[in-house]
């Protein structure tokens, strides 16, 4: 028990870490898909993301010694079905009639078939499946598990390590089968694709935590594209024999290109709403409901994303002089405060525009509200 202990705080954080890895494609993902961010969904791809690793835990490990594992021989498969039956009456004799509720062979069973059931509860009730190919995924899951043990990780090993059971196979299908039956019950609360899609058009209220959300994804559009820009620059270093270890001078590159790509351009382009914005549905507008001039569009994205790119530009400038580089610090301050004014602002102003919008004269609306009967005027009215 100490050991499935163990793979189960395995699954539990190595889950926690796949889920955290892609938590903002799966929230973009929602966004595109229903048109706004399913809590319930989340949830359930977070229980996903715990219960694969914990039955790739269950399954595979722990990893004996490569070089000790097959100085036997390895393990032969076990191809007899229902041979558990006689392991447990082995089990009862041994140990008393309470091995058959208790002993390891009769927990080994169980323990293969509830390994299974939230497989059957997430491909009926999350994945939208039914019943037969619920339980047919069950079976080809299992398959390729058996086949893994037994053929020693695909030849990582030279033996099998662990024992390829049919009665494994069979249990496991039984508990996706069972998974499958019960996932109306057990997953009555999860909102279905279906119902999600079908309002994906439908506009909704501009909240705090909407905007948060567009700035997150600002955030992850900047890194992202930071850390590539920044990765091929030390690529190109590296091919021509120099250091690894990137320059104040490329860092400040790297800023820029980011700056441009992820703040500059989408402010150009239709709305000007930010990347963020756009994956959360929403876009900037004039209180009469028009799409903002390029004046006011620029000063919205200097604001916040402008802001936000010349303080990190700002951090990677190297000044050996005192002046100039209090300056430069000083610079790099008045870039964050605004930053952080621009974000905590949202809650604080009329329709959650925040502080770009108020120094812009714009307002922040979904851009669902816009009227799709005239798609040839980009400037025209919003339904109210």
């Amino acid at each position: 028990m100490g050991e499935w202990e163990r793979q189960a705080i395995i699954g539990v954080l190595g889950g926690g870490g796949a889920f955290a890895a892609v938590f903002f494609p799966i929230v973009v993902v929602q966004s595109r898909r229903y048109g706004r961010v399913s809590l319930a969904r989340l949830v359930g791809a977070a229980a996903i993301s715990v219960y694969a690793v914990a039955l790739l835990a269950y399954t595979f490990i722990p990893l004996p010694d490569s070089r000790t594992a097959c100085l036997s021989g390895g393990i032969p498969p076990q191809l007899t079905p229902f041979a558990f039956v006689g392991d447990v009456a082995t089990d009862v004799r041994d140990h008393g009639t309470g091995a058959l509720l208790t002993g390891r062979a009769t927990l080994q069973v169980v323990l293969n078939v509830l390994l299974f059931v939230p497989l059957g509860v997430i491909a009926r009730r999350y994945w939208s499946f039914g019943i037969l190919t619920s339980t047919a995924l069950g079976l080809l899951a299992s398959l390729v598990i058996e086949a893994t043990q037994l053929t020693g990780i695909w030849g990582l090993y030279a033996c099998a390590y662990r024992v390829a059971d049919v009665d494994d196979l069979l249990a496991n299908t039984a508990g996706a089968l069972l998974g499958a039956l019960v996932a109306p019950v057990v997953l009555w609360w999860m909102p279905r694709t279906h119902d999600l899609r079908s309002r994906r058009l439908e506009a909704r209220p501009v909240t705090v935590w909407r905007r948060w959300l567009g700035m997150l994804l600002d955030l992850t559009a900047f890194a992202t594209v930071s850390t590539l820009v920044s990765g091929a620059i030390i690529g190109v270093r590296v091919l021509l024999g120099g250091i690894a270890a990137p320059t104040p001078l490329e860092n400040l590159v790297v800023a820029c290109v980011a700056g441009i790509v992820v703040v500059l351009v989408p402010a150009l382009v239709g709305s000007g709403g930010s990347i963020g914005q756009r994956l959360v549905w929403l876009e900037p507008a004039t209180p009469s409901g028009a799409r903002p001039a390029l004046p006011r569009r620029l000063s919205r994205a200097a604001t916040t994303g402008g802001a936000y790119t010349a303080s990190v530009a700002l951090g990677a400038v190297v000044v050996d002089d005192p002046f100039p580089a209090l300056v430069v610090g000083a610079g790099a301050l008045v870039s964050w405060l605004l930053v952080i004014a621009a974000v905590l602002s949202v809650p604080l102003t009329r329709g959650r525009r925040g502080l770009s919008g108020v120094l812009s004269g714009t307002e922040m609306v979904d851009s669902r509200t816009r009227d799709r009967r005239a798609p040839s005027a980009p400037s025209g009215p919003y339904v109210p």
